[in-house]
């Protein structure tokens, strides 16, 4: 096998795993706490990492949309394909990208993760872009993935406030 592909290999692996930990850390802290608290605990952890990562997209707030898209998208693993992110729309006002394909919700879906479950995991990990766009200065909100939807999340990212 070619170190490329081992490569590829071990990432999408390593997605995988983390998409299941996620599973399970939830599925048990609901059980402990109820899925309120599972929910708002799992939400702020993954949302206080994506603000760690926001830093590195901040010379592009507040309102750098286009290099904000060139950054964000030209930064997708595997030459965009794991996460297959589709520009909508890119203007000074607004951009918005569709993500097509999420290997998080690929591997909750393998593992025979019940939808409504698998629902509320993507609302739970897509706080990570809440936390990114926001520290890096933006506003942000997400559709994120429910049943019956093709794709996955969907990202509307807007200017920010000038500080």
């Amino acid at each position: 096998m070619a170190d490329a592909e081992r490569l590829r290999r071990d990432l999408y692996a390593a997605f995988k795993n983390r998409a299941l930990m996620y599973w399970h850390m939830f599925d048990e802290l609901r059980k402990a706490l109820g899925e309120p608290q599972a929910t708002a605990l799992m939400a702020r952890a993954i949302e206080a990492r994506g603000r760690e990562i926001g830093r590195q997209f901040s010379r592009y707030g507040p309102a750098d949309l286009t290099g904000l898209r060139d950054a964000f998208v030209g930064g997708v693993p595997d030459d965009g394909r794991m996460f297959a992110p589709r520009v909508d729309r890119c203007d000074a006002t607004a951009l918005d990208i569709t993500l097509q394909r999420c290997p998080l919700k690929e591997a909750w879906q393998e593992a025979g993760v019940a939808d409504a479950d698998t629902a509320a995991l993507c609302r739970i990990a897509g706080r990570v872009d809440n936390g990114t766009f926001e520290a890096a200065g933006f506003e942000f909100s997400a559709d994120t993935w429910q049943p019956g939807r093709d794709g996955c999340c969907h990202l509307h990212v807007r200017p920010g406030r000038a500080h």
